[in-house]
């Protein structure tokens, strides 16, 4: 992914295009060019035939570079950038700031072209662009211009789980403004694959992402929260902020309400290391925290934790940050922390 900032200030995540399919872009490119010159040039040589050999000379050179040369800057000056091998591989050619190329850039990739593409078979487009770190051959160096990636393909991601009931609010004033996106990416991207990583992988992954999210809005990570639940307890604070931004009526309607109330976000079955403080719709014992749990439910759901609890408090608030009961009969949570 290549980063690229507007005069606007807008970065923008682009895919430049790799050497295999812009190789065979330019190969489709050459293969119709080259069937257009050698028509081109049948027809020129009967009509030309009458002439003497210095003006069939200057005819065959003419030729060459208007089907050569002309067409390609045409063909990618009336495209934007998209001639037919490029078309047929997904790919486009932009400027340096992401936006559509002119006739001035489309001339001069098509000068230079014909000397390193056309003139040596390739050979210097194939070694600037192996040196280039964005896969860029002279004539997009001289003329300020990239091949990116039109088509990318689909990629299906898992949902990123919500995080527990007992941390509702509870990250309300971090500031999330500092940060950046490439932190968030990871973080979803860790959230939504926690359950195929491996412990021993998975906890210090959480952990180095924790302390980098802790860093980054300014405040530490809470000692009774896991890391893995302090990251979905951030993401979720994020959701709410942009629900709330785009349609604040429609907030809780889409998953993110209080917990145990029955909104979608509201997610029963998880309890609270012991010494947090409960979220709304939660109680507490003396000294401890009572998640809430789905009617129904065993026991040891609730995670009850503290005095009242007995001799299975501790036992049973660990089934429940699982997601489940002792035996296994609760129901699951969708999320799973590492370790």
């Amino acid at each position: 992914m290549s980063e690229l900032v507007t005069g606007e200030a807008v970065v923008l995540g682009l895919r430049p295009a790799k050497l295999p399919s812009r190789t065979l872009a330019v190969v489709i490119d050459l293969l119709v060019a080259f069937a257009l010159y050698v028509a081109v040039t049948m027809a020129l040589t009967a009509a030309v035939s009458s002439l003497d050999e210095a003006a069939q000379a200057a005819v065959s050179v003419a030729a060459f570079m208007l089907v050569l040369v002309g067409v390609p800057i045409a063909v990618e000056t009336l495209t934007r950038g998209r001639s037919l091998g490029k078309l047929v591989c997904g790919l486009r050619v932009v400027r340096d700031d992401g936006g559509p190329i002119r006739f001035r850039h489309a001339l001069v990739r098509g000068a230079v072209g014909a000397v390193e593409i056309i003139m040596t078979f390739g050979v210097i487009a194939v070694i600037a662009s192996l040196v280039s770190a964005r896969g860029r051959r002279l004539g997009d160096v001289f003329a300020g211009t990239l091949v990116v990636r039109e088509r990318v393909p689909a990629q299906r991601t898992g949902a990123v789980p919500q995080a527990p009931p007992w941390l509702h609010g509870r990250f309300t004033g971090l500031d999330l403004s500092r940060v950046p996106d490439a932190l968030w990416l990871a973080i979803r991207q860790y959230l939504t694959r926690m359950d195929q990583l491996d412990p021993d992988v998975g906890g210090p992954l959480a952990e180095r992402l924790a302390a980098d999210l802790a860093a980054a809005t300014g405040a530490p990570v809470p000692a009774d929260v896991p890391p893995a639940m302090y990251l979905a307890g951030v993401v979720s604070e994020r959701q709410t902020r942009d629900a709330q931004r785009v349609l604040p009526v429609a907030a809780g309607a889409r998953g993110y309400g209080a917990p145990g109330s029955g909104e979608p976000g509201g997610i029963s079955g998880w309890a609270a290391p012991s010494g947090t403080t409960p979220g709304p719709g939660g109680s507490t014992g003396s000294g401890g925290v009572v998640a809430p749990a789905p009617a129904g439910s065993p026991a040891g759901v609730a995670g009850v934790a503290g005095d009242d609890a007995g001799g299975g408090a501790a036992g049973d608030e660990g089934a429940a940050v699982r997601g489940g009961s002792g035996d296994g009969s609760g129901a699951p949570t969708g999320f799973v922390p590492p370790g």
